[in-house]
């Protein structure tokens, strides 16, 4: 049994042992692993991360693009590293939240297998409809969904996706039943858009952005907590009357659990500084995306409530594990 000098000893050893990590820290190169392929937003913003926030580091930074099982395996590679903040993933709202309702035999707990370091950056998904709906705004929408139960059309980049379960958040707090069509990502689901054959979508800013903009489709909201700079004319759907839809595709990194909070700090100050440049806020809006920073206290706090959110909306919708 710890005397109570030993504890305190113990205590303020543990105390002094803190601001030394940080200082020594990082002793060498860091890995942002990112479990998708290279080329696109997830592997653009990591590149970013490393670049800016690693001259603040005075350490390098690499990227390793570990792509494949929605996600997994790059997430698993990070899981294994050593606790000591040079590993590193870039996660996402389908990493380390969906992915653990939708994927059968999910092979970590998100929120306890790994730690978290820095939120990130943030996209927020469009309600849009074709331009043609005889509709001008969400409730002209939700009004004509409920005079024809499922006779709208609603489309998705896949079953399971972001945009899916978005539209069923959606449809859920309007109380109105559409009809789900998947798509096999983004470009099939716009062409069908563009051509009239569905009627509404849910996709993310980057997806829709061009289209908006030439008026090939109309934007009625914005399922975030605020408006996009990107769109600023566009209402939230809580602004619409539709409150409850907040579905930001979200981008943050963590780190093996164990890895010391200190550590994780001085991770994230390096990211605050280095995203907080016009240079990296202007990649960010090339993206779509918006800067999103989280401390890890923050972001440890998100993470639960995110996975419970989704997995509510993936149970009422009877979406079933792969």
């Amino acid at each position: 049994m710890l005397t109570r000098r030993a504890a305190l000893a113990t205590m303020l050893a543990t105390t002094a042992i803190r601001p030394a990590l940080a200082q020594t820290f990082p002793s060498r190169t860091i890995t942002i692993i990112v479990p998708y392929p290279a080329g696109g937003p997830t592997d653009v913003l990591a590149r970013l991360v490393a670049q800016h926030a690693g001259a603040d580091l005075g350490q390098s930074i690499t990227v390793d693009n570990r792509g494949g099982g929605a996600g997994v395996i790059g997430s698993i590679a990070a899981q294994r590293a050593d606790p000591d903040g040079h590993a590193l993933v870039l996660g996402t709202n389908q990493t380390h939240a969906t992915n653990q309702s939708l994927l059968k035999n999910h092979p970590f707990d998100a929120a306890k297998d790994f730690t978290a370091v820095s939120g990130l950056a943030q996209v927020p998904h469009v309600l849009v409809v074709r331009k043609d709906l005889a509709v001008r705004d969400v409730a002209e929408l939700v009004a004509l969904a409920k005079s024809k139960p499922g006779g709208l059309t609603c489309g998705s980049t896949g079953v399971g996706s972001a945009s899916h379960l978005t539209m069923e958040l959606f449809k859920t707090r309007a109380d109105v039943a559409m009809l789900h069509v998947p798509f096999r990502g983004s470009a099939p689901l716009i062409t069908e858009l563009l051509a009239g054959r569905i009627d509404v979508s849910l996709a993310t800013l980057p997806t829709v952005a061009a289209q908006v903009d030439n008026a090939d489709v109309k934007a009625l909201a914005i399922a975030s907590s605020k408006r996009t700079p990107r769109l600023p004319g566009v209402p939230t759907l809580n602004e619409a009357g539709i409150t409850g839809v907040e579905a930001d595709a979200w981008f943050a990194l963590l780190a093996p659990a164990s890895t010391p909070l200190p550590i994780r700090e001085r991770i994230h100050q390096a990211v605050v500084k280095g995203l907080a440049s016009d240079a990296a806020k202007s990649v960010l809006a090339a993206q779509g995306m918006t800067l999103a920073v989280k401390s890890p206290a923050e972001l440890a706090a998100m993470i639960p409530v995110e996975i419970d959110k989704w997995a509510a909306v993936i149970k009422a919708a009877n979406v079933l594990p792969e």
